[in-house]
């Protein structure tokens, strides 16, 4: 994370007393959760395929190294069938196909859903659980793979209570504070699961978090605080997510000279307790 000198000069100098500790525990839910298998999609969608550009037309040696790739996944391979998976997924060196990447991502979850979370490959695999689980979100068009809530769930809970993967703790809270009729207990969940992806890091999450504090969306108001997670997620945020730096915008203008002095204070804590 960019946080030292771009953190310190975010936010107006000041002393104050440090605010009482975040609230949100970020327990697993759901932890012995039944493992969700996926049945990988035969066929390919016509549809969902991008013509190659060309210039990014493959070299002789960007053929090697796909058919290498196409051999190790083949054989099992989960870091060579995720590196396929996300090359079908962005169209990188090959058409775009999301049913292709789809398979991918399947055998991934099929073959090491049990594999344990201190494995090397177990980051790969909580992806294609998070992967997978936002195509059930939306679905592919024109495929056997439609819109499933409910099934999306399942990957994300599964991969962010076994592996504690931080972007499926995101994407579980997200749906636990959006979903259609959310009940107490489900924002309760969110809001757990959410405090635990911005403790991990996760810039979305702390944006997210960040909202809800400062303006008391939900929540008890913590506007030092809040600010303090805007302040973190901007200093990650990738150029395109203009929601998080309008968000940052929006709480700065907001916030009093205290709630400064204070969430600055929070920042210093934060970079040491990360440096720590």
């Amino acid at each position: 994370m960019r946080t030292s000198r771009r953190i310190i000069f975010a936010l107006l100098l000041g002393a104050v007393p440090a605010a009482p500790a975040f609230g949100f525990d970020g327990s697993p839910v759901n932890a012995e959760a039944a493992i969700p298998v996926v049945a990988p999609q035969p066929g390919t969608a016509a549809s969902s395929k991008k013509p190659v550009p060309p210039a990014s037309v493959p070299t002789a040696a960007s053929i090697n190294s796909l058919t290498s790739l196409q051999y190790a996944a083949e054989g099992g391979h989960p870091i060579a069938q995720w590196k396929l998976g996300r090359m079908y997924a962005e169209g990188e060196g090959v058409a775009q196909d999301d049913l292709r990447a789809f398979d991918y991502f399947s055998r991934i979850a099929n073959q090491h859903a049990e594999d344990s979370p201190s494995a090397p490959q177990a980051g790969v695999v909580a992806n294609a659980f998070v992967a997978l689980g936002r195509y059930y979100l939306k679905g592919i068009p024109n495929s056997k793979v439609k819109s499933d809530p409910e099934r999306a769930r399942e990957m994300f809970s599964y991969a962010a209570s076994y592996f504690g993967n931080a972007d499926a703790q995101y994407d579980l809270a997200r749906l636990y504070l959006k979903g259609a009729g959310s009940s107490r207990d489900d924002f309760r969940y969110g809001a757990r699961w959410l405090g635990l992806a911005a403790q991990k890091g996760q810039h979305q999450a702390q944006a997210l978090l960040g909202q809800m504090l400062f303006s008391g969306d939900k929540l008890p108001p913590q506007r030092a605080r809040g600010l303090m997670w805007l302040t973190l997620a901007r200093d990650s945020a990738a150029p395109d997510e203009t929601w998080i730096k309008e968000s940052y915008n929006k709480a700065i203008a907001k916030a009093s000279e205290d709630d400064r002095a204070m969430a600055l204070q929070m920042l210093e804590h934060w970079v040491q307790g990360r440096k720590d």
